[in-house]
């Protein structure tokens, strides 16, 4: 290591020359990469929910539609605008009554199942509106945006399709806010926690690289999720802030020993990356748990930020040394007092009450950690969102005016006789919920030829070996009561078909839900076991590794805890990854603490004064990185308008806090106590430093 570390001095000129050109491909990439914005795209394939969204979408070309409220428009200024929206780039289709009948012919001699389904309250009719692609592609989104432009007065526009363009352009609209905002509040703290004025700049620019080397490098995923995008800049920003701070430190500490700065960067280099190696370990291995999910969000997630963190490390060890010497003399220069002392009267606190300490965090703990599994959480995706957005208002508007609060897709092979489907189709309106059901069996009734009918309504009742059953649901997507719904239709489904399936937003939804259980259980398992491993392998320790997970387990359980009390919902997807990613990030504190009071019980030094050195010399590392990563998520919590993206930056917030706190005043107190079980399931434990300087000199 520290040859390479003596590469990386020596060349420093090339590395920042090689390291700015790199930013070329990368921007290239970050452009090109595409960003999905459909969440329900990411449940598995194999679910029937998704078979049947599949078969919407390349069969009846109806997994992609919008439909339009309009209320008290004359029939020629909506014949009129109906033309105008079938003219937009990317739309299949504008159905209204129009293109079955005659307008001109009285409603009431319509069937009774037309009228319910065509007409509503409010003096209401529908538009249907369907697209060349999918709900999430940039065509549909592109011809959503042109759609709203042409709508008229009363007129409301609904459906997933609406919701997603919304989303994009609502995630687009704040995501330089959330940028200015986290780097923002760095800077602020690290302006008042290290000495020099250029030195939180330095910083910045030096996760530039790698953050922008993480987002161009996406391009090879094919595509990220919205959630990803809009998290990723500000979770790698805090989470590798660490090891920024962690160098710098050193780097400081071997100024003072070292006749040449580039001596005492090489020598922070190799005593860093000892501490940088597991921490990132830990914190790649906490993120890549998210591939565990059989919800693929998690994948896209954890991807994306252990290529981060790992881009982070690289550049850490890389980019920066080179920054710092080159502006070394400015950073000595431009220096100010710090706010952020050595926590040293806290220090000499938590070494002479260690037990009393340890017993107090327990008895506080108890509540938490029962209240965590008794905190609710939602999966209805839309009420993350803020209300008033133009898709929000046009959904909800379907279900005021047409009892559509929630439509069911159902398909079943189209060699069911006209007679069965009937049948299936009056058992499905006893079911409790149920406004309406709608097929074309049930419109025409048994005998009809069908061949009569216009293409445009075959193409999307009956087609691709499917009948198509509309089932409209008074229950909100997500509940208790649409799910039991959900249950009863698929047993009267799977009676006359066994191959019949029920897709929607419901019925994904319930899929989600039923995933996202047995992923929250996979998730915090594979996480703690890889945390486990690595911080085991580190420390050639048994006990070590528990000690530190049990901390931040600890935390995790305070600040998940902390919802139940207050009455707060959480969405779903915060619930599943939150563990994870403060696992992950905040184990680094446990880590540098641990391998610090190492050093102090190597050099001779007793427990509790190991303990209160430790505390003393890691207490300002930590501090800073805790209150940067906090800074930089409370303040994306604080303006952003989006729910789901507020919980989870909250949540990441308020735990770096809880962390921090848990070890800065609790871990060290744990090292004091169960220090004789860490030397008798920790290899090498007691080494004198002396011995490990004379086996380094020899290597």
């Amino acid at each position: 290591m520290k040859k390479i570390a003596q590469g990386i001095v020596r060349l420093r000129k090339l590395i920042l020359t090689v390291a700015v050109l790199l930013l070329i491909p990368s921007a290239i990439g970050a452009i090109a990469t595409r960003i999905n914005y459909d969440i329900l795209t990411y449940l598995p394939q194999d679910l029937d929910s998704m078979i049947g969204e599949v078969a919407l979408e390349d069969d009846f070309h109806l997994a992609s539609t919008g439909m339009i409220t309009v209320e008290g428009l004359p029939t020629n200024e909506l014949i009129a605008m109906k033309k105008e929206i079938e003219a937009v780039p990317g739309v299949t289709q504008t159905f209204w009554l129009s293109d079955v009948i005659d307008p001109s012919i009285p409603t009431a001699m319509l069937p009774a199942d037309v009228q319910q389904f065509m007409f509503g309250k409010n003096d209401s009719t529908m538009l249907i509106v369907r697209f060349d692609a999918p709900s999430a592609s940039d065509e549909t989104m592109e011809a959503v945006k042109q759609i709203e432009k042409l709508l008229r007065k009363d007129c409301f526009f609904g459906g997933m399709s609406v919701i997603l363009q919304d989303t994009k352009a609502l995630v687009n609209q704040e995501m330089p806010l959330y940028i200015l905002i986290a780097v923002g509040a760095s800077l602020l703290v690290l302006f008042l926690s290290l000495e020099s004025t250029l030195t939180p700049l330095l910083f910045m620019l030096g996760l530039l690289f790698p953050i922008a080397y993480n987002f161009g490098t996406n391009i090879f995923l094919g595509q990220i999720s919205y959630i990803t995008e809009a998290l990723a800049t500000v979770l790698q920003l805090g989470v590798t802030m660490d090891f920024s701070i962690f160098l710098l430190h050193r780097y400081q500490e071997e100024k003072e020993l070292r006749s040449t700065n580039e001596e005492a960067m090489t020598s922070a280099i190799c005593k860093t990356m000892t501490s940088i190696s597991a921490s990132s370990l830990t914190t790649i291995a906490g993120f890549l748990a998210l591939c565990a999910m059989r919800l693929t969000l998690g994948r896209d997630i954890g991807l994306v930020m252990a290529k981060g963190v790992a881009l982070g490390v690289i550049c850490t060890v890389v980019i920066l040394p080179s920054l710092i010497l080159t502006f070394d003399k400015w950073v000595e220069k431009y220096k100010h007092r710090t706010v952020i002392p050595r926590l040293t009267k806290l220090s000499y606190f938590v070494s002479k009450h260690s037990v009393p300490i340890v017993v107090v965090f327990i008895l506080i703990l108890i509540p938490f950690a029962i209240a965590q599994n008794k905190t609710s959480v939602y999966y209805t995706l839309f009420d993350s969102l803020p209300q008033d957005l133009t898709g929000i208002v046009g959904t909800n508007k379907l279900g005021e005016d047409f009892g559509m609060t929630t439509s069911h897709f159902i398909l079943v092979h189209d060699d069911l006789t006209a007679t069965q489907v009937s049948d299936l189709c009056d058992e499905l309106k006893d079911v409790d919920g149920i406004t309406q059901v709608v097929s074309l069996d049930s419109i025409t009734g048994p005998g009809f030829d069908t061949e009569l009918l216009p293409d445009s309504v075959m193409e999307i009742l009956q087609s691709g070996g499917y009948k198509l059953i509309l089932a409209n649901s008074s229950y909100k997507t997500g509940t208790d009561a649409i799910n039991s719904q959900l249950d009863e239709m698929i047993g009267l489904i799977k009676n006359v078909d066994p191959e019949g399936v029920i897709t929607g937003e419901g019925a994904m939804t319930k899929d989600l839900i039923e995933v996202a259980d047995v992923d929250f259980k996979n998730v915090n398992v594979w996480s703690i076991m890889a945390v486990l491993v690595i911080i085991a392998i580190s420390f050639k320790s048994i006990s070590i590794p528990v000690l530190l997970v049990a901390s931040i387990e600890a935390a995790i359980a305070i600040n998940m805890g902390i919802p139940y009390f207050t009455g707060t919902q959480l969405p779903f997807i915060a619930s599943i990854v939150i563990g994870t990613i403060q696992l992950g990030a905040t184990v680094d504190y446990s880590i540098l603490m641990t391998t610090r009071y190492h050093e102090e019980r190597a050099f001779g030094r007793t427990p509790k004064e190991a303990a209160q050195q430790s505390l003393e010399h890691c207490s300002q590392s930590i501090l800073t990185s805790g209150l940067t990563f906090f800074a930089a998520t409370v303040g994306v919590a604080a303006i952003s308008k989006m729910e789901l993206l507020r919980s989870i930056c909250l949540l990441i917030s308020r735990g770096a806090l809880i962390s921090m706190l848990v070890i800065l005043v609790v871990l060290p107190a744990a090292l004091m106590l169960c220090d004789w079980l860490i030397r008798h399931t920790t290899l090498k434990w007691m080494v004198p430093e002396s011995a490990n300087a004379k086996k380094s000199e020899k290597e």
